[in-house]
């Protein structure tokens, strides 16, 4: 099982001013695959507390795999990507290509997203869209490739096994 943990990023959310559809969304996604969420919390677009969340997700609790919605866009509030570069060690740019590249034959609007992905020690750390269509989406785009990838990070598969 990949141990996953879904981190939605919301001013609004995080003060119970909105429902946090987008989390679920991307639980329902991942049901039945061979995914386990093991953590999940919403929290309000600052800069330091992401950051924060995402260094306990990865140092704390070991997570394969973490998947933040929102803060993406071009907000000034929109900070999910510099929180993410702060803690990552590796970008892994494919990932969001694939999605910009998937999301493009669907909405022009695709070209916006700020969305990157990358590597702490032994963890993948992906951003998506805060909507849960577009998460959702995105996610579908990349998800067949992500075990390979997390199996090789982690040093369990492939020519770099431990």
């Amino acid at each position: 099982m990949i141990r996953t943990g879904i981190l939605t990023i919301s001013d609004k959310g995080s003060r119970g001013e909105r429902v946090d559809g987008t989390g679920p969304a991307i639980r329902k996604a991942i049901d039945d695959k061979e995914y386990k969420v093991e953590y999940y919390n919403m929290i309000p677009d600052e800069i330091d507390l992401i950051s924060k969340e995402l260094i306990y997700m990865c140092d704390e609790l070991k997570l394969d795999l973490i998947l933040t919605n929102g803060g993406t866009g071009f907000s000034k509030r929109d900070v999910t990507p510099e929180a993410t570069l702060k803690v990552i060690k590796k970008q892994a740019p494919g990932i969001c290509e694939a999605m910009r590249q998937k999301s493009l034959a669907i909405t022009p609007k695709a070209m916006l997203s700020r969305a990157i992905a990358g590597i702490r020690d032994d963890t993948l750390i992906i951003n998506l869209p805060g909507s849960p269509k577009g998460a959702v989406e995105n996610l579908e785009f990349i998800l067949a490739a992500l075990p390979h990838g997390i199996e090789i990070l982690s040093g369990s598969g492939g020519e770099c096994a431990r």
